[in-house]
């Protein structure tokens, strides 16, 4: 009697021990499904969250021998051009807003449609940057130039006294105007290294629209020269007006201007369009990144 129950109770130990191993084992079959499907769920948003690395190139140097910097994003097809900086320290928080929309790239924060490729020269005009901010080029608050820039025009020439957006050539001449003042377009178009450096870009890799960030109008201006303005010109200003909310104006026409950069690129067939923050004092990053959003979304 006590064999067969002893005989009874080792079956069912066996049996109970076959369940529990079989349940474990298939525990361990569903552990590791679960957690190859949060290795690949961890893959997928690690890949999704990659930041892009830049390609950092110095692509030229300024009259007193600066680097001219040049940031590019992504690999696609359609070139977006943004430059900062062509006035310098005259307009340091364009310098400001090309930089914090350089960070905002790196840390992965905007996303770039895969047909675009963005470029960035952060600051064309280095040495007038340097006249008055000098720390160069990623500066602190501390920096910020003195009030009286903002009316003599300290920073914005060169350091050849060339206001570089008078010296590209659309209409250009040896002598041309700045709010009522005579300001030096150069002795020839394209007589000084930092316009060189512009024009030599755009002409080994022509891109499809160029903005030009300045200060202070509060205005998004369309380009024009010879022949007027492009058809793909107003598009870019309006979707970009309309995103930030700068004014759009199709013709600048307070004063009149020769050699600027943007009149010579629609000379070329390229569209080009200045952005006039409305201080001088802030990068607006708010509105523009809107306005870039707007630009991506035009051309991708």
């Amino acid at each position: 009697m006590h064999s067969k129950r002893r005989i009874r109770a080792a079956i069912a130990t066996l049996v109970g021990t076959v369940f529990l191993l079989v349940s474990v084992a298939a525990w361990y079959v569903g552990r590791d499904d679960v957690y190859e499907d949060v290795v690949i769920e961890q893959e997928e948003v690690m890949e999704e969250e990659q930041v892009v690395v830049p390609r950092k190139q110095v692509i030229g140097t300024s009259v007193e021998g600066r680097p001219i910097e040049l940031y590019t994003y992504d690999t696609g097809t359609t070139t977006l051009l943004f430059v900062g900086g062509i006035h310098g320290g005259y307009e340091w928080n364009s310098v400001l807003l090309a930089y914090e929309f350089i960070d905002h790239l790196e840390a992965g924060l905007m996303r770039v449609p895969e047909n675009i490729r963005v470029q960035v020269i952060p600051v064309l005009n280095p040495d007038g940057l340097y006249s008055v901010v000098r720390s160069g080029g990623r500066f602190a608050v501390a920096d910020i130039p003195p009030n009286d820039a903002h009316t003599t025009g300290q920073g914005r020439m060169n350091a050849n006294n060339v206001d570089l957006n008078r010296n590209f050539d659309c209409k250009w001449q040896p002598t041309s105007s700045w709010r009522g003042q005579s300001v030096s377009g150069g002795t020839e178009p394209f007589s000084e290294p930092e316009a060189r450096i512009l024009r030599d870009l755009v002409l080994r890799d022509p891109p499809a629209a160029v903005v030009f960030w300045h200060s202070r109008a509060n205005a998004v201006y369309a380009s024009e020269c010879e022949d007027g303005v492009l058809p793909k010109t107003l598009e870019i200003m309006h979707a970009y007006a309309r995103a930030s909310g700068y004014m759009p104006i199709a013709s600048f026409d307070a004063y009149p201007i020769s050699g600027d950069a943007e009149g010579w690129l629609a000379r070329i067939g390229i569209p080009a369009v200045t952005v006039e923050l409305d201080t001088r004092t802030d990068s607006e990053w708010v509105r523009n990144r809107a306005g870039v959003e707007a630009m991506f979304d035009l051309f991708k």
